[in-house]
C-alpha cells in the first residue's frame, strides 16, 4: 500500500489525536484539557491553516477525536466506513492540491478557512479511508499491552505489530514473559 507524505502525516496526527484520550484503566489524563493543549498539539503536528484557538475548538476537537477513537474499536469495515463517512461530511471536505511549507504537491480535504477540527476530520478520515478502501482496516490498531491500548496503524510488511511502540509496551511484556517463565522453571 502506498502511504504519500501527507497520508503519513495525517495517520500519525489522529493516532496521536486518539492517544491524548484519557485512559482510566492506566492512569492517565486528557491530553488535550485545554486550549493551550490544543494549540501543542497543533504545532507538534505542524497542522496548517489553523487561526487563534479557543474554547469551542476545543470541545469540537475532542469531539472529533472520539469519533476517531471509535474508527479504531470498529469491529468491521461498514461500521469504520459509515463513522469516516460521517466524519469527513461533517467536515464539508473540499479537496484541493497544495504544495506548501517546502512539501512536494499533496491533497488537503479541508475547506480554506475550516476550524481546526473540520481540518483533522477531513485530512485524517480521508487518510483513515484509504485503508478501509484498500481493505486494511486490521492495520487500526490498539496496543495489545493490557495496561496501555493506545492507537497506532501497523504499517509492518507482514501485519504483524502487536504494540505501540516494541521498545516500551513490546519490550515490558516480553520481559515479563521471560521472568514468569524463568520462575516457573526454578520453582
Amino acid at each position: 500500500m502506498l502511504i504519500t507524505h501527507d497520508t503519513r502525516c495525517a495517520l500519525d496526527t489522529v493516532v496521536d489525536l486518539v492517544n491524548t484520550s484519557p485512559d482510566e484503566d492506566a492512569g492517565t489524563a486528557d491530553r488535550l484539557a485545554t486550549v493551550a493543549a490544543l494549540e501543542d498539539f497543533v504545532r507538534k503536528n505542524e497542522i496548517s491553516d489553523v487561526g487563534v484557538l479557543a474554547e469551542p475548538d476545543l470541545a469540537a476537537v475532542v469531539a472529533v477525536r472520539d469519533r476517531f477513537a471509535e474508527v479504531f474499536a470498529a469491529p468491521d469495515p461498514h461500521a469504520a466506513a459509515a463513522l469516516i463517512n460521517e466524519l469527513v461530511a461533517a467536515a464539508g471536505t473540499t479537496p484541493r492540491l497544495t504544495d506548501h511549507d517546502g512539501y512536494d504537491w499533496h491533497v488537503h480535504y479541508f475547506a480554506p478557512g475550516a476550524s481546526v477540527a473540520d481540518h483533522l476530520a477531513a485530512d485524517c478520515g480521508m487518510a483513515l479511508a484509504f485503508f478501509v478502501v484498500a481493505g486494511e482496516q486490521e492495520r487500526l490498531r490498539r496496543c495489545d499491552a493490557p495496561d496501555c491500548r493506545h492507537a497506532f496503524v501497523d504499517l509492518s510488511r507482514n501485519r504483524s505489530r502487536r504494540y505501540c511502540d516494541s521498545r516500551t509496551c513490546g519490550n515490558r511484556l516480553h520481559v515479563a514473559a521471560y521472568r514468569a517463565r524463568r520462575k516457573e522453571a526454578a520453582g
